[in-house]
């Protein structure tokens, strides 16, 4: 059995990555493109070349993708990996398709507006899957890591600035509109994007002064599992001591903790705060 897990693993992997370029081909091909709003991302830049150069999407997607993977290995190393090559090739093989298939595509939606909403929460499920599977789309993935090479810009600021560059650069082919609507994408997109990769790992931090805090400890260890810390607190007012209780819970481990504590103690002084990451270092 655990002979086969690797191998389980590496075909799971795959499944998922192919799925993701899969969304978010989809979303560009039957929203944005008929949108006709240039979201900040290499199919973007694609549809903005295809203005200019008498190629199909697909292939200057695919052109552009090589080129991009070339640089990136030659500049800044051999970090991409086998997955960001695989998705890098995938998504433009799958846009040939669709364009052999739906050669006339048109606008679901029948609204600009609404075909850029649909592109951004499509998009934006494709690529968080491709993120939780530690790949990415490559194109503007590339870039951003040679700005943060030769530049100095952080990686994230440098994925916003190319994004953002590619949706200000439909100005030169498209009215005002469509460039507002280009711009807001790529803002809601990335918003849209992060929420979903962090929505997955976001624990809540739960402080708490109660005078029933032996019953709330006893209902943290033994009923959620869940470990919790003690600290000797003195109140500003009265001047008296108290021990406040910390711990760090899951979102249906904080529903249980606040339905307790609402029962035992409706007088607790509680704050919460979201943790976005916990790092937890073995004992030597």
């Amino acid at each position: 059995m655990n002979q086969r897990s690797p191998y389980i693993s590496t075909v799971l992997d795959i499944l998922l990555i192919t799925l993701g370029t899969l969304i978010v081909a989809l979303s560009v091909y039957f929203f944005m493109i008929p949108s006709q709003t240039l979201i900040g991302s290499i199919s973007g830049l694609a549809i903005l070349l295809a203005n200019l150069i008498p190629l199909s999407v697909s292939t200057i997607m695919m052109l552009l993708n090589v080129l991009l993977l070339v640089v990136g290995f030659l500049w800044v190393g051999r970090e991409f990996g086998a997955k960001t090559v695989y998705t890098s090739i995938l998504l433009p093989i799958l846009f040939a398709l669709l364009e052999q298939f739906f050669p006339h595509q048109v606008s679901i939606m029948g609204d600009p507006f609404t075909d850029l909403l649909c592109h951004v929460f499509l998009s934006s499920i494709g690529l968080s899957i491709l993120f939780h599977r530690n790949a990415s789309s490559g194109g503007l993935d590339i870039i951003a890591k040679l700005m943060n090479k030769f530049l100095k810009i952080e990686l994230g600021s440098a994925m916003s600035l190319s994004g953002m560059i590619v949706a200000l650069s439909s100005v030169f082919f498209y009215p005002p509109k469509i460039v507002i609507l280009s711009i807001l994408g790529t803002y809601l997109c990335g918003t849209v994007l992060d929420r979903m990769i962090l929505g997955f790992h976001i624990k809540k931090r739960v402080c708490i002064l109660s005078q029933k805090e032996e019953e709330i400890r006893t209902f943290l260890l033994r009923d959620l599992h869940s470990g919790a810390t003690l600290y000797q607190t003195v109140g500003a007012y009265h001047m008296e001591p108290q021990r406040e209780l910390i711990t760090i819970v899951d979102k249906n481990e904080y529903m249980k903790l606040m339905n307790f504590i609402e029962r035992v103690d409706p007088d607790a002084f509680i704050t919460v705060y979201e943790v976005h990451k916990v790092i937890c270092r073995p004992k030597v």
